[in-house]
């Protein structure tokens, strides 16, 4: 289960939660059903705890909003976007390496 530091963003909440956020905000997309998401999501909760208060850590369950992703263009899952004054800075699909997923991070701090 996701840790404390990962927040649950939907298609009701990801306006306020992600594109309103004063901080940069990693969203991930996933499905209970998707093994390479099952792979990353330790390293979600890893880089969330290690950059708390930083960056905002988060997942878009896509079988239960399909709206958000749909609007991003997310295509596969897993999908990183890091998202920063509600824009799109970069994304990543696939199960990255934690040094990946810490690279894209620092392009927002």
């Amino acid at each position: 289960m996701a840790s404390e530091n990962v927040h649950t963003f939907t298609d009701d909440n990801f306006e306020k939660e992600v594109l309103q956020s004063d901080i940069p905000v990693l969203v991930d997309f996933w499905a209970t059903w998707c093994a390479p998401c099952k792979a990353i999501a330790p390293l979600i909760d890893t880089v969330a705890s290690e950059y708390e208060g930083r960056v905002k850590v988060g997942k878009v369950n896509v079988d239960d909003n399909p709206g958000t992703p749909s609007k991003y263009g997310v295509r596969g899952i897993p999908t990183v976007i890091l998202i920063k004054d509600g824009k799109v800075l970069d994304q990543v699909v696939g199960a990255i390496p934690k040094a990946q997923l810490e690279a894209l991070i620092n392009k927002a701090l």
